[in-house]
């Protein structure tokens, strides 16, 4: 990842419920209270970077509070989590998030969720079978046939293609090309 990348910065953006442990003058604005200060207790949405910011950030005093406690965003909340563990394939990441793996490896550098990493490897390597073998059928580079596949008229790949998050669909992209080139090579080798 770069600085200028976008999808970094996109993933930086995210929204995370956060509860604010001490109180701050003049922050009232972000609980819509402009003229009252942020009381210690206020629940606020706030994007990762400046949560991990203020989680980070010691307040001074001689217990070490951080300014605000965060929750996982809804996009890896106890019902998803429970879904990715039935059924990886059956959730549709894009849905949660559209930058879901980038949010969750963020999340999981800042929380002590223990959970989340063995459910996000499952997911990861199930989803990544999954992308692999449809790139692989996707316009026919298959080598019969019945290998190329029915994404064209509405079949359950498409179904499955749509719920890719940016980084998957980046994944699906690149061994789509890659089987392609393979094909393509095959062919001028049987020419030879």
């Amino acid at each position: 990842m770069s600085y200028y990348d976008i999808d970094s910065i996109l993933t930086d953006a995210e929204k995370i419920p956060c509860t604010f442990q001490v109180g701050i003058p003049d922050l009232g604005y972000l609980d819509n209270t402009p003229s009252q200060p942020l009381k210690a207790g206020t629940k606020v949405s706030l994007p990762l970077w400046l949560a991990e910011m203020l989680a980070i950030a010691n307040t001074g005093d001689i217990e070490g509070k951080s300014f605000v406690a965060f929750d996982l965003p809804p996009a890896l909340g106890n019902d998803v989590i429970q879904a990715l563990k039935a059924d990886p394939r059956a959730v549709p990441l894009r849905d949660q998030s559209a930058h879901f793996y980038g949010l969750a490896t963020h999340m999981m550098e800042l929380s002590e969720e223990q959970e989340l990493g063995a459910v996000l490897r499952k997911t990861f390597v199930t989803r990544a079978s999954e992308i692999a073998l449809h790139a692989r059928k996707v316009g026919g580079v298959g080598h019969k046939k019945e290998d190329a596949s029915n994404l064209g008229i509405g079949g359950a790949g498409e179904e499955f293609l749509r719920g890719l998050d940016e980084w998957e669909r980046r994944l699906f992209r690149q061994a789509h090309e890659g089987a392609k080139a393979g094909k393509q090579w095959m062919e001028n080798i049987k020419r030879s």
